[in-house]
């Protein structure tokens, strides 16, 4: 997840007298901080490319870089028909990044707001948040293992963490997934990548310091007899408090330690990757500023977080481009948030694919998905999850064929039908076509029906009040559906340009409601709003000498979110103004020799909700290869002055210049 939020005095407070009015209009924004309490969003860190990797990739070996996340095998940047941007190695490296919500900053298809030193609220194309949670629609994986929680169906910041120097690249898809990724792949996936382990031979030191935080990674990778390598790693992070908008401190510091490994064979058309990570960090948390003091309410402890995971992967390419792939991961995740509820979650998945050798015009891949998890809960006085104890399954089929009409058309017609627990079977089909216009100039099209199924947040989650319960959240919700038309452009007009452009309609239906029950007494969840959203998103990289390239990228939004009749949630609408209207982000990389100097001046219009100011700032690097093992890097960020970039808190953060020094020793 990714937003701390305090509970608001009128959630405890001792009821008074109230018109209808009153009741309809103030008992719904309260219980929106009650329940995003229950969920505690959050985030953490990492770093990345090889280090004897100064070069940065031409535009055309940028538009031949193979991706996999938009038909589930590999294909050509350029080829791919659908809005999607690459961070590359280098991309990561060169920004001075040292956490990943941050890497995530340079995917101009992505709103990327901080909220605390650890908690941020990361999205696509909007939803960055609502009444009922933090946002939910945006479907995260890390070397094929999902990091969803089915608490609140979104993802806990905190509880990610990867060895930035280790990845190859993230592709970010801005635009439904459902047909390939399954519910919650609503506005966007974001497929975190890592290299294999026999890219990373030999020892590597990296380490920083700044004024926000230090980290500092060891990692080392050997061979493993024939065909098989190997890497294992440590890594430990110390973060410093935020300050608000007076610079007074909050108390939202936090320490982190984890280790992992890595180890890939390869042998005839088989590959074999076995990958696994242990973690374990203390966060402190910032005191509710509005908490009622009629209410004996024990202090607030440090927020605990610990977990292990288990990932292996199985490919084979058979004769003539068929190919077979067996996946199999084990998460295990422990949340303790004292006083308002401790978590412990075994997550435990299985996936299959095949793709099937070229049937004439045909291209079919499909595949099946069982996942399963045990959630166990243990409630306090305040948040309550009813039953505490809970095993959840969903079992998924997928197929999609790719049909080449002529040399320059293609049509891609798929759809996965998944059951989950909540809502039974869903349906999610999608159908693409990409017309080659001309070599290095692409035009596609899509339609596509994907949803957000109910978790644990929307079902099963109870707030004490009166009588007896504030929120009783037993009346059964359905899945949020949206409809999701697209058009874009991929290209490369001349030899030193490349462009991507997407023009999107979304239309949205069943978007969960607070109701306040007939006899006003309690508050149930509801799907009682209807929504649109209308964007453009456009980047492009222009090179404008040898050695200094310009990347930019902009994105427009207008949302509208109205009730459905009946619905008497006269806040939710309001969570379009959690939104900005409009990003853009402007990049310049000059190499000079063994240096290298990298600028980013990025904006974000105003969040209307939560009246949260437009900003603009600028971040820079300048980087050395003092040798051809080391470099050494100095990052500025915010050197604009301060800012805020997410409201709906007590005490808002705001972000604040910083700098940070960084080695990277190979060895």
């Amino acid at each position: 997840m990714d937003t701390d939020i305090t509970l608001p005095t009128s959630v405890f407070s001792p009821r008074r007298p109230q018109s209808r009015g009153q009741r309809v209009a103030g008992l719904a924004p309260p219980l929106a901080g009650a329940l995003a309490l229950a969920t505690l969003l959050t985030a953490a860190p990492a770093h990345a490319v090889s280090i004897d990797d100064l070069g940065q990739l031409s535009l055309e070996e940028l538009g031949n870089i193979r991706i996999t996340s938009v038909s589930k095998k590999p294909e050509r940047l350029a080829d791919a028909a659908a809005s999607v941007f690459v961070i590359t190695a280098d991309d990561i490296r060169r920004s001075g990044a040292r956490s990943l919500p941050e890497v995530l900053r340079l995917a101009p298809n992505l709103q990327v707001a901080q909220s605390s030193g650890y908690g941020y609220a990361i999205s696509a194309r909007g939803m960055n948040g609502n009444n009922n949670s933090a946002p939910n629609k945006l479907l995260v994986l890390i070397d094929g293992r999902s990091v969803y929680t089915p608490l609140f169906a979104g993802v806990f910041w905190d509880a990610q963490d990867v060895v930035l120097e280790d990845v190859e690249r993230i592709e970010v898809i801005s635009g439904p997934g459902g047909t390939l990724w399954g519910v919650n792949a609503v506005n966007g996936v974001i497929n975190i990548i890592t290299r294999s382990a026999a890219d990373t031979q030999g020892s590597l030191l990296a380490a920083s310091a700044g004024s926000r935080q230090a980290d500092a990674t060891l990692r080392h990778g050997g061979a493993l007899g024939a065909g098989g390598h190997y890497r294992v790693y440590g890594r430990y992070l110390d973060r410093s408090s935020t300050s608000n908008e007076a610079g007074d401190g909050i108390d939202d510091a936090g320490t982190r330690s984890q280790a992992g490994f890595r180890a890939d064979w390869s042998h005839d058309g088989d590959q074999l990757r076995l990958s696994g990570n242990i973690y374990d960090a203390h966060e402190e948390q910032p005191a509710p500023g509005l908490l009622s003091t009629t209410i004996s309410a024990p202090p607030l402890g440090d927020l605990a977080l610990s977990g292990a995971n288990l990932t292996s992967r199985w490919d084979r390419q058979l004769d003539q481009g068929a190919s077979l792939s067996l996946q199999a991961y084990y998460d295990r995740t422990r949340r303790v948030a004292p006083p308002w509820f401790n978590e412990s979650l075994d997550i435990l998945d299985l996936q299959f694919q095949h793709a099937l050798q070229p049937l004439g015009a045909h291209s079919l891949v499909w595949g099946v998905n069982l996942r399963y998890s045990h959630d166990r809960i243990d409630n306090s006085p305040y948040v309550a999850f009813l039953p505490p104890d809970l095993h959840q399954k969903w079992n998924s089929l997928f197929a999609q064929d790719e049909m080449a009409l002529g040399s320059r058309v293609r049509v891609t017609l798929g759809a996965r039908l998944e059951h989950n627990d909540y809502t039974g079977s869903e349906f999610l089909p999608n159908a693409r076509i990409a017309w080659t216009l001309a070599d290095n100039h692409l035009l596609w099209a899509a339609a596509s029906r994907t949803v957000r199924a109910p978790s644990r947040l929307d079902e099963d989650l109870y707030v004490p009040g009166a009588p007896p319960y504030l929120l009783d959240a037993s009346f059964h919700t359905r899945s949020e559906v949206a409809k999701v038309y697209e058009l874009g452009y991929r290209g490369q007009p001349t030899r030193r340009l490349s462009v991507s452009t997407t023009v999107f309609h979304t239309d949205y239906d069943d978007l969960h409601t607070q109701e306040i029950d007939p006899s006003f007494t309690f508050l149930t969840f509801g799907n009682g709003m209807r929504g649109r959203a209308n964007g453009f998103e456009a980047w492009g990289v222009f090179q404008a000498t040898e050695r200094w390239r310009l990347s930019a990228g902009y994105t427009a939004l207008h949302e509208r979110l109205w009730l459905k009749p009946g619905s008497n949630d006269v806040a939710a609408p309001l969570a379009a103004g959690v939104d900005p209207s409009n990003t853009w982000q402007l990049r310049s990389s000059w190499n000079l020799a063994a240096t290298n100097l990298d600028l980013a001046l990025r904006h974000v219009a105003a969040l209307r909700r939560d009246d949260v100011p437009a900003y603009t700032t600028l971040d820079a690097r300048v980087g050395w290869q003092l040798q051809p093992q080391v470099e050494l890097s100095l990052a500025a960020t915010n050197l604009l002055g301060r800012h805020a970039e997410y409201g709906g808190m007590a005490t808002r953060v705001d972000i604040g210049p910083a700098v940070n020094a960084s080695l990277a020793w190979t060895f």
